[in-house]
Protein backbone atom coordinates (compact mmCIF):
# COMPACT_ATOMS: atom_id res chain seq x y z
CA UNK A 1 0.00 0.00 0.00
CA UNK A 2 1.23 3.49 -0.90
CA UNK A 3 0.64 6.26 1.62
CA UNK A 4 0.01 9.60 -0.10
CA UNK A 5 1.25 11.92 2.61
CA UNK A 6 -1.33 14.49 3.69
CA UNK A 7 0.44 17.43 5.34
CA UNK A 8 -1.86 20.09 3.91
CA UNK A 9 0.10 20.53 0.68
CA UNK A 10 -0.43 19.17 -2.83
CA UNK A 11 -2.94 17.84 -5.30
CA UNK A 12 -3.77 14.68 -3.40
CA UNK A 13 -7.00 13.60 -5.07
CA UNK A 14 -5.57 13.71 -8.60
CA UNK A 15 -2.66 11.50 -7.53
CA UNK A 16 -4.99 9.11 -5.71
CA UNK A 17 -7.27 8.88 -8.74
CA UNK A 18 -4.31 8.03 -10.96
CA UNK A 19 -3.29 5.19 -8.67
CA UNK A 20 -6.89 3.92 -8.73
CA UNK A 21 -6.88 3.92 -12.54
CA UNK A 22 -3.78 1.73 -12.68
CA UNK A 23 -4.93 -0.62 -9.93
CA UNK A 24 -2.36 0.37 -7.29
CA UNK A 25 -3.53 0.36 -3.66
CA UNK A 26 -3.04 3.85 -2.23
CA UNK A 27 -4.52 5.95 0.55
CA UNK A 28 -4.40 9.67 1.39
CA UNK A 29 -3.36 9.78 5.02
CA UNK A 30 -1.74 11.61 7.90
CA UNK A 31 -2.35 8.71 10.29
CA UNK A 32 0.85 7.58 11.99
CA UNK A 33 -0.12 3.89 12.05
CA UNK A 34 -1.14 3.84 8.40
CA UNK A 35 2.12 5.53 7.46
CA UNK A 36 4.14 3.13 9.58
CA UNK A 37 2.42 0.14 7.94
CA UNK A 38 2.63 1.45 4.36
CA UNK A 39 5.00 -0.13 1.83
CA UNK A 40 5.85 3.11 0.01
CA UNK A 41 5.29 6.87 0.25
CA UNK A 42 4.21 9.57 -2.15
CA UNK A 43 5.34 13.08 -1.15
CA UNK A 44 3.31 15.71 -3.06
CA UNK A 45 3.92 19.44 -3.00
CA UNK A 46 2.78 22.74 -4.47
CA UNK A 47 3.41 26.31 -3.33
CA UNK A 48 6.41 27.74 -1.47
CA UNK A 49 9.39 25.77 -0.17
CA UNK A 50 9.53 27.20 3.36
CA UNK A 51 5.81 26.76 4.05
CA UNK A 52 5.83 23.21 2.74
CA UNK A 53 8.94 22.04 4.59
CA UNK A 54 7.69 23.51 7.85
CA UNK A 55 4.30 21.82 7.41
CA UNK A 56 6.00 18.50 6.71
CA UNK A 57 8.50 18.66 9.57
CA UNK A 58 5.74 19.72 11.99
CA UNK A 59 3.41 16.91 10.89
CA UNK A 60 2.66 14.36 13.60
CA UNK A 61 3.94 11.55 11.40
CA UNK A 62 7.27 13.13 10.38
CA UNK A 63 9.55 11.20 12.75
CA UNK A 64 7.91 7.93 11.72
CA UNK A 65 8.25 8.80 8.04
CA UNK A 66 11.93 9.68 8.40
CA UNK A 67 12.65 6.41 10.20
CA UNK A 68 10.77 4.33 7.63
CA UNK A 69 12.55 6.01 4.71
CA UNK A 70 16.08 6.39 6.10
CA UNK A 71 16.37 3.33 8.34
CA UNK A 72 13.85 0.78 7.05
CA UNK A 73 14.55 1.96 3.47
CA UNK A 74 10.95 2.05 2.21
CA UNK A 75 10.62 3.75 -1.20
CA UNK A 76 9.47 7.38 -1.36
CA UNK A 77 8.62 9.46 -4.43
CA UNK A 78 8.57 13.25 -4.25
CA UNK A 79 6.54 15.09 -6.90
CA UNK A 80 7.24 18.70 -8.04
CA UNK A 81 7.83 20.71 -4.84
CA UNK A 82 7.91 17.33 -3.09
CA UNK A 83 11.10 16.54 -5.03
CA UNK A 84 12.61 19.90 -4.10
CA UNK A 85 11.93 19.22 -0.41
CA UNK A 86 14.27 16.21 -0.69
CA UNK A 87 17.23 18.58 -1.21
CA UNK A 88 19.37 20.47 1.30
CA UNK A 89 17.88 23.89 0.65
CA UNK A 90 16.12 26.14 -1.87
CA UNK A 91 16.83 29.65 -3.13
CA UNK A 92 13.10 30.21 -2.70
CA UNK A 93 13.38 30.33 1.09
CA UNK A 94 15.55 30.12 4.20
CA UNK A 95 14.48 26.81 5.75
CA UNK A 96 16.59 23.66 5.51
CA UNK A 97 15.20 20.89 3.31
CA UNK A 98 15.10 17.21 4.20
CA UNK A 99 18.62 16.66 2.92
CA UNK A 100 17.79 13.14 1.73
CA UNK A 101 19.38 14.03 -1.62
CA UNK A 102 22.69 15.93 -1.72
CA UNK A 103 21.43 18.78 -3.87
CA UNK A 104 20.07 22.31 -3.79
CA UNK A 105 17.08 23.89 -5.48
CA UNK A 106 17.72 27.04 -7.53
CA UNK A 107 15.64 29.43 -9.61
CA UNK A 108 15.85 29.25 -13.39
CA UNK A 109 18.33 31.77 -14.81
CA UNK A 110 18.11 31.14 -18.54
CA UNK A 111 20.36 32.64 -21.20
CA UNK A 112 17.40 32.68 -23.56
CA UNK A 113 15.27 35.45 -22.05
CA UNK A 114 12.43 34.71 -24.48
CA UNK A 115 11.64 31.55 -22.49
CA UNK A 116 8.95 32.12 -19.89
CA UNK A 117 9.37 31.42 -16.20
CA UNK A 118 7.67 29.45 -14.77
CA UNK A 119 8.49 26.65 -17.15
CA UNK A 120 5.03 25.34 -18.01
CA UNK A 121 3.91 22.65 -20.44
CA UNK A 122 4.91 19.33 -21.94
CA UNK A 123 8.57 18.41 -22.35
CA UNK A 124 10.54 15.36 -23.37
CA UNK A 125 12.28 13.56 -20.52
CA UNK A 126 15.59 11.74 -21.07
CA UNK A 127 16.20 8.96 -18.51
CA UNK A 128 19.71 8.05 -17.41
CA UNK A 129 20.96 4.68 -16.22
CA UNK A 130 20.19 5.78 -12.65
CA UNK A 131 16.54 6.16 -13.65
CA UNK A 132 16.06 2.81 -15.35
CA UNK A 133 13.73 1.46 -12.64
CA UNK A 134 11.45 4.49 -12.37
CA UNK A 135 11.46 5.11 -16.15
CA UNK A 136 11.01 1.53 -17.30
CA UNK A 137 9.18 1.51 -20.68
CA UNK A 138 9.52 5.31 -20.83
CA UNK A 139 12.50 5.90 -23.10
CA UNK A 140 10.46 8.19 -25.41
CA UNK A 141 8.19 10.06 -23.03
CA UNK A 142 6.78 13.52 -22.37
CA UNK A 143 5.62 14.90 -19.05
CA UNK A 144 3.79 18.00 -17.85
CA UNK A 145 5.81 20.64 -15.93
CA UNK A 146 4.90 23.74 -13.91
CA UNK A 147 7.86 25.20 -11.96
CA UNK A 148 10.21 28.15 -11.55
CA UNK A 149 12.92 26.30 -9.59
CA UNK A 150 14.96 23.22 -10.43
CA UNK A 151 17.27 20.83 -8.60
CA UNK A 152 21.05 20.77 -8.98
CA UNK A 153 22.66 17.56 -7.67
CA UNK A 154 26.12 17.62 -6.10
CA UNK A 155 26.55 13.96 -7.07
CA UNK A 156 25.77 13.14 -10.71
CA UNK A 157 24.93 9.59 -9.66
CA UNK A 158 21.70 11.01 -8.19
CA UNK A 159 20.49 12.35 -11.57
CA UNK A 160 17.82 9.95 -12.84
CA UNK A 161 16.58 11.98 -15.83
CA UNK A 162 16.99 15.36 -17.53
CA UNK A 163 14.88 17.75 -19.59
CA UNK A 164 15.89 20.65 -21.84
CA UNK A 165 14.33 24.06 -21.32
CA UNK A 166 16.84 26.46 -22.77
CA UNK A 167 19.48 24.35 -21.02
CA UNK A 168 19.43 20.79 -19.72
CA UNK A 169 18.29 20.46 -16.12
CA UNK A 170 17.67 17.61 -13.70
CA UNK A 171 14.02 16.61 -13.73
CA UNK A 172 14.30 13.39 -11.71
CA UNK A 173 16.53 12.22 -8.89
CA UNK A 174 17.19 8.87 -7.25
CA UNK A 175 19.31 7.62 -4.39
CA UNK A 176 18.64 4.09 -3.24
CA UNK A 177 15.00 4.01 -2.12
CA UNK A 178 14.52 7.78 -2.56
CA UNK A 179 13.07 9.12 -5.83
CA UNK A 180 11.85 12.48 -7.07
CA UNK A 181 10.32 13.94 -10.23
CA UNK A 182 9.96 17.64 -11.01
CA UNK A 183 7.04 17.10 -13.39
CA UNK A 184 3.48 16.05 -12.56
CA UNK A 185 2.85 12.39 -13.42
CA UNK A 186 -0.78 12.77 -12.32
CA UNK A 187 -1.24 15.29 -15.17
CA UNK A 188 0.84 13.41 -17.74
CA UNK A 189 -1.69 10.86 -19.03
CA UNK A 190 -0.25 7.52 -20.20
CA UNK A 191 3.35 8.49 -19.40
CA UNK A 192 2.45 9.45 -15.85
CA UNK A 193 0.42 6.30 -15.41
CA UNK A 194 3.40 4.17 -16.44
CA UNK A 195 5.77 6.01 -14.12
CA UNK A 196 3.43 5.64 -11.12
CA UNK A 197 2.93 1.99 -12.04
CA UNK A 198 6.71 1.51 -12.05
CA UNK A 199 6.94 3.12 -8.61
CA UNK A 200 4.06 1.03 -7.31
CA UNK A 201 5.78 -2.16 -8.47
CA UNK A 202 9.14 -1.44 -6.80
Amino acid sequence: MIAILDYGIGNLKSIHNMFKKIGIDAVITSDIHEIQNADKYLLPGVGSFDYAIMRLKNASFFDVLEKEVLEVKKPVLGICLGMQLLTQRSEEGKEQGLGWIDAQTIRFDLDDKSLAIPHMGWNKVIPREEGKVLFKHLQESRFYFVHSYHVVCNDEANIAATTCYGDDFTCSVSKGNIYGVQFHPEKSHKFGMQLLKNFGEL
